[in-house]
């Protein structure tokens, strides 16, 4: 029979020969103790009497030696991994892995040990910008072989770095500020990486959405990150139009030189709601202003914003929902236009027409269907 046996480090495989068919033994290895073990049959080979296991029944100890054999001796031991393991572990490339490492979003004391532990111990690190990543290297004395891995790369780049990983390689994977993924290029990698079954360990670290919320003021208990919003006036105001029927607070990334824009067109879709602009949060020359949008607006009009901008958007107030449910424009013009504008199918359209008006979907199905044939009628 062959037992198994682990101790922190290291596993071991255990051939043991009985003395008698029904005998139970306990197996001590290292100086653990492990469960009893029900000793059947084996073929014994050699093993030097030197060997410093031993194996213990009721309070007598046999040694490798042959002291008190006469219940059981140890006859094999082999360093051979034969535990049972989960399976994603089990099927993973043995020494490959990927760790996804959280990095600072502008101030280099805003690391964990564990990460710079990490950045310490891998083979490889991948980053945005080599340059950018060196900084922060230099400045904890790591020093790694660095691969680009961006967006405009990573079509390429990640089926390279499986390869090493398969071989056996640790790979870190960095983004120049926060979690790599987070508005950030990487899932192309971790994707292959979980089809290949190489371990994907995240190392969290500093968030910039995170961070913004925790100080902006706004409600916090639910919220939606949306990214960045896209770059062109239209697709923008279309995506806030589909955002209209959203009462958490909202979180996005933008650019600099488009932040005033995105306000302006948030201040007209989703009406005139509480906000925070959350600037070079962690840096020098952190900010955050606060207000209504409108508000927001007239502040970049005196003062534009520059460096990293995170936009977070409070949920609708009801006075503003009142509002809405006392608008002239009929809810069926309001259901035609949505489809229109925000590009949304009948059904979400009139779900957000509905949620605007403080109705619910069938009472606004309802209202629509009987407004079509007041109409008929007339």
């Amino acid at each position: 029979m062959l037992l198994r046996c682990g101790t922190q480090n290291s596993k071991y495989s255990i051939a043991l020969a009985p003395a008698c068919a029904s005998a139970r033994r306990r197996l001590v290895v290292a100086g653990l103790q492990t469960r009893a073990f029900d000793f059947s049959s084996v073929a014994p080979p050699s093993l030097p009497a030197s060997f410093p296991v031993c194996v213990a029944h009721s309070n007598r100890v046999a040694s490798a030696g042959g002291d008190c054999v006469s219940h059981a001796r140890l006859v094999c031991m082999s360093a051979k991994n034969l535990l049972s393991e989960p399976a994603d572990a089990a099927n993973s490339v043995a020494g490959g892995c990927l760790y996804l490492v959280g990095t600072p979003i502008g101030n280099l004391e805003d690391i964990t040990l564990r990460a710079l532990r990490i950045l310490k111990e891998v083979d490889q690190i991948a980053c945005e910008d080599t340059r950018h990543t060196q900084k922060l290297l230099t400045h904890y004395d790591i020093h790694k072989p660095l691969v680009s891995y961006h967006e405009h790369n990573e079509v390429t780049r990640a089926p390279e770095l499986v390869v090493a990983l398969e071989q056996g390689a640790k790979i870190a994977l960095v983004s120049d500020a926060g979690m790599p993924l987070v508005s950030d290029p990487g899932h192309r990698l971790v994707t292959l990486c979980l089809r290949r079954h190489i371990p994907v360990v995240p190392i969290p670290g500093p968030s910039a959405l995170l961070a913004s919320l925790s100080a902006s003021g706004l409600p916090s208990e639910e919220f939606l990150f949306v990214g960045f919003l896209p770059a062109r006036s239209g697709e923008r105001r279309r995506a806030l139009e589909r955002l209209r029927i959203e009462d958490r607070t909202i979180i996005l990334y933008e650019a600099p030189h488009r932040v005033a824009e995105c306000v302006a067109d948030a201040r007209e879709v989703l009406g005139n709601r509480s906000a925070c602009i959350a600037r070079e949060v962690t840096k020098l020359h952190e900010e955050f202003r606060r207000g209504k949008l409108s508000e927001l607006s007239t502040s970049l009009e005196e003062r534009p914003a520059r460096g990293e901008i995170t936009l977070l958007i409070g949920p609708e107030a009801p006075a503003d929902a009142r509002t809405h449910a006392n608008s002239t424009q009929s809810l069926a013009d309001r259901v035609e236009e949505l489809i229109r504008q925000a590009k949304l199918d009948r059904k979400e359209a009139l779900k957000l027409a509905a949620k605007e008006r403080g109705l619910t979907r069938h009472d606004a199905y309802a209202q629509i269907v009987n407004a079509k044939a007041g109409q008929e009628e007339t």
